[in-house]
């Protein structure tokens, strides 16, 4: 009988021990404060993939405008090609031949 708890000892550990359980249950309560619902977390979730598939279209219209712009820049040094150093050449070539031919 000397191993036995008195019940004063007894009533100390239950106490203890609800004071523990009340800690533990006050750190659930504070973590599923801080936890989102199924719901919310699946509106949000929408909502990001609404926004990336509007910037993958965003960077897609950039993409072809890049592309526009840089068909551009490509037809107008064409058109710079066609419209001014050919006739020059054009000028300019048979006064060079002339000048290289009269001298021999």
């Amino acid at each position: 009988m000397a191993d036995e708890p008195t019940n004063g000892e007894l009533w100390r550990l239950i106490e203890t021990m609800r004071g523990d359980f009340r800690d533990d249950l006050a750190q659930i309560q504070a973590h599923l404060g801080r936890v989102v619902s199924a719901d919310v977390y699946a509106v949000e979730k929408a909502a990001i993939a609404k926004d990336i598939a509007d910037l993958v279209k965003v960077v897609e219209a950039m993409q072809r405008q890049r592309q526009a712009d840089a068909e551009r820049v490509t037809q107008t040094r064409r058109w710079l090609v066609a419209c001014v150093i050919i006739p020059v050449l054009g000028l300019v070539l048979p006064v060079l031949l002339f000048m290289v031919g009269g001298k021999s």
